[in-house]
């Protein structure tokens, strides 16, 4: 009985805290190769981190609260690449502003404030991160709104906001101070907007899409950093499949590459991937003869996140209804990312999200019953190459594990590895950042992890008891940057707050 009875405590011990580094690494584990730790707690500090892969740096943006009465205090800090501070400089904020976006371009950061009883008014610092310098610029623009989002191109800010039951586009001039509410953008709320301002075509490219409640097509409006409409046209299929949304390629108009999403009747849910080459000429009755349409079902890796009974059962059912000439429609939501550009064409990466609903305080559904929007779970992502012309060349897919969110954002990061074949996508879940490197269709583990290190010091025991708003950016090369809030266990039940950020390196 002695025998067994030891290899039961060696195996229990090798599962306490701490002894996590005893094990083996999975395959392709990446490095955590540096970590900065800065003292803050959560309920009384809040960080902005910005990954700039323009010059290989981080900039941080934090707020403080007041340690008895008065405003909040902000700083901007830099670190270099190997996340020592390079320089700290702080930020004066007027009164009642509240930061509401924040965004870069090139190495220059924009922080958008509001005012948090008009928000008409509208505070920005730009930020040279080259040097430290900061320049402010205040907006009234008369017309109380919510802000969605924000980007820049050429030290314009453009920013989608909802003026009363519409979505438009505010364009802040920043060196000369005027603005404009574009008129070439005013959606109703329930139209879909996605735009992406592409420093290689200098130009902003928005996607919009309208629907009558019954089929959906797309809009492209491209304009230049001035707010000038330079091109506008509609992309719609002729059959009963509506487009729901797209995102477009970077570059110059010698490339333009659509791709998104599509459905069957039902506007509300997707039934598969679209590509479209804008190149390319219309026919003589206006449609497009490069729409390619890619059902779910066909692609390859796409139901991987069910079990493999329940995954034959489904594609049985589809082969049967398609046999019969009959419709199988699917039921997914996709969040897409903007398209990243490969040595084959470009690389789509979708999350696939469920929304959660409250219904009552008994908690029971029933036709009727009011219900309020709890927030979202994405079950999976999607990876998928195309080329130039819209060809789906492979796909593949990286199931995710317990992912809920209050708002809808993107979980996944991705970063091309070195050989431009294989890509990591990484998601930071409690303590562990899980990962999945993909190499076309090639099947490969989901459930790959390690641990987020809290030191770097070999022999030093300590572990995480509690990790708080952290996340994952892709940074450059095959590097990613981890960060969060933390409460660290050190030896002799020591223990510190802090805000860390790990660098987290792919091979």
């Amino acid at each position: 009985m002695k025998q067994p009875l030891l290899c039961l405590l060696l195996l229990l011990w090798s599962l306490l805290p701490g002894r996590a580094g005893a094990q083996q690494a999975p395959v392709d584990a990446p490095r955590q190769t540096t970590r900065m730790e800065l003292p803050l707690q959560s309920y009384t500090s809040d960080v902005q981190v910005l990954a700039i892969p323009e010059d290989s740096s981080v900039v941080l943006l934090i707020e403080r609260d007041a340690k008895v009465v008065g405003p909040s205090t902000f700083k901007f800090q830099k670190l270099d690449k190997e996340l020592n501070t390079r320089w700290e400089k702080p930020l004066e904020v007027p009164e009642r502003f509240n930061l509401a976006e924040i965004c870069n371009e090139g190495t220059t950061v924009y922080a958008l404030y509001q005012d948090g009883y008009l928000s008409s008014k509208l505070w920005i610092a730009a930020l040279n991160s080259r040097t430290g310098e900061i320049r402010t610029t205040t907006y009234d623009t008369k017309l109380p709104h919510s802000i969605y989002g924000v980007q820049a191109l050429e030290g314009n800010l453009f920013v989608t906001v909802q003026v009363e039951q519409h979505l438009t586009v505010l364009l802040l001039k920043l060196q000369s101070g005027e603005f404009q509410f574009l008129p070439t953008v005013y959606e109703p709320l329930e139209n879909q907007l996605t735009f992406k301002a592409d420093s290689i075509a200098n130009q902003v490219k928005f996607v919009v899409s309208q629907n009558n409640g019954v089929k959906s097509r797309l809009q492209v409006k491209q304009i230049s950093p001035q707010g000038k409409l330079l091109r506008s046209e509609f992309v719609q299929a002729e059959s009963n499949r509506s487009l729901l949304t797209a995102q477009l390629s970077p570059g110059d108009s010698t490339s333009r590459l659509m791709t998104g999403t599509y459905a069957l009747r039902d506007i509300r849910y997707s039934q598969g991937l679209f590509a479209t080459d804008l190149t390319q000429p219309l026919t003589p009755s206006g449609t497009r003869p490069s729409l390619r349409f890619y059902d779910f079902l066909n692609l390859k890796h796409f139901f991987d996140f069910m079990s493999p009974n329940r995954q034959a059962r489904l594609r049985q059912r589809g082969a049967r209804r398609l046999a019969a000439d009959r419709e199988f429609r699917l039921h997914y939501r996709l969040l897409m990312h903007d398209l990243l550009p490969s040595s084959e064409g470009y690389v789509l990466v979708a999350e696939i999200y469920v929304p959660h609903y409250r219904y009552n305080n008994y908690g029971f559904a029933f036709a009727g019953a009011p219900r309020n929007l709890d927030g979202y779970r994405t079950t999976h992502a999607i990876i998928c190459g195309f080329d130039r012309r819209g060809n789906l060349l492979w796909d593949n897919t990286f199931v995710l594990k317990d992912v809920e969110r209050y708002t809808l954002q993107e979980t996944v990061r991705v970063r091309p590895l070195a050989d431009g074949r294989r890509y990591a996508l990484a998601y930071i879940d409690d303590h562990d950042i899980r990962y999945k490197i993909v190499d076309r269709t090639a099947a490969s583990p989901n459930d790959l992890h390690v641990q987020v290190l809290t030191t770097l010091k070999p022999g030093l025991k300590e572990k995480p008891t509690s990790t708080s708003q952290s996340d994952v950016l892709a940074w450059y090369g095959g590097r990613f940057l981890a960060f969060g809030y933390q409460h660290v266990r050190a030896p002799n039940w020591s223990g510190r707050d802090v805000f860390f950020i790990n660098t987290v390196d792919f091979d």
